[in-house]
């Protein structure tokens, strides 16, 4: 399947944001135009979203070889039979602990029944692939997020739950706190339609910044 194609121009973007916003102009300025990487699967999308929950990088990405490997490939997701068929033990011994267990079968049952038809979700409104999304355990309104800021290419989305992007705002805004959802969401509010955009550059305001640098 074919990466979903972006509904928005990044030049128009970044001209709303520059006006909009002087402190994302600075970050345009800085880190060079928004890099957008959607992904063609919607599946191993969600799959890789719940197995890096609550993990570092590293370690998860170590997992994810071994458990791939298991089915015979480290580099192909699992389909959901695969999961469905594998035994408790066999998870466990990849490195997949039992609460993410029971979400890689919980998603591997929505969407062999069914209920969560993944190629639909392009079609759907933002708030009902969220809705869609968030009936599977082990998928919350984060993940959703990450979902179709990535996945499906949205522009406007403020994942105003994720750290990074609130951590940026404290760093980029020169806050003295990082700032609670409520007033992230209020800071972030001058963004729209592009909010997608904007939160990518908190991501680099938070990536870039070093000890030495007063907040």
């Amino acid at each position: 399947m074919p990466p979903v194609r972006r509904k928005f121009s990044i030049r128009k973007a970044n001209a709303h944001l520059r006006e909009a916003d002087p402190v994302i102009g600075q970050l345009i300025d800085q880190h060079g135009p928004f890099q957008p990487r959607p992904s063609g699967d919607p599946w191993s999308a969600l799959v890789r979203s719940i197995l890096f929950q609550q993990l570092a990088g590293a370690a998860a990405s170590a997992i994810q070889r071994k458990w791939f490997a298991y089915y015979g490939d480290e580099q192909t997701t699992p389909t959901p039979e695969q999961i469905l068929a594998t035994p408790d033990e066999d998870f466990r011994a990849c490195g997949i602990s039992r609460q993410k267990m029971s979400y890689f079968r919980d998603l591997a049952v929505h969407t062999a029944d069914g209920r969560l038809k993944l190629t639909r979700l392009n079609r759907m409104s933002d708030d009902h692939v969220i809705k869609a999304l968030t009936e599977v355990k082990g998928i919350g309104e984060w993940t959703a997020h990450m979902h179709l800021m990535f996945h499906l290419g949205r522009p406007d989305i403020l994942p105003v739950g994720d750290l990074g992007v609130r951590k940026g705002m404290q760093i980029a805004y020169d806050l003295a706190e990082m700032p609670k959802p409520k007033e992230a969401a209020e800071l972030g509010a001058k963004w729209a339609p592009y909010s997608s955009v904007a939160s990518w550059y908190m991501w680099r305001a938070a990536d870039t910044f070093t000890p030495d640098q007063s907040l």
